[in-house]
């Protein structure tokens, strides 16, 4: 019984700590809510920039075409 006793003790020392397994979660899931924040801040920015600035310089790039071809002669 004594050499079963001694095992089981060697099992539980090898196991790392709950206290380490749930202060490692604890930062992932801050450095993920960190990213994540991020992410969409940087998202939304590319949106806003794309939205106010390249599009109004696109539409009026195809508006010139419209009518450089509206004033072309038919063939």
């Amino acid at each position: 019984m004594s050499t079963l006793e001694g095992e089981d003790g060697d099992l539980a020392a090898a196991r790392p700590p709950k206290i380490r397994r749930r202060r490692l979660r604890a930062i992932l899931l801050a450095l993920l809510t960190q990213y994540v924040i991020i992410a969409a801040i940087v998202g939304l920015t590319v949106a806003a920039t794309l939205h106010y600035l390249v599009t109004p310089q696109i539409v009026a790039t195809f508006e010139t075409l419209e009518a450089a071809f509206k004033r072309m002669p038919p063939r």
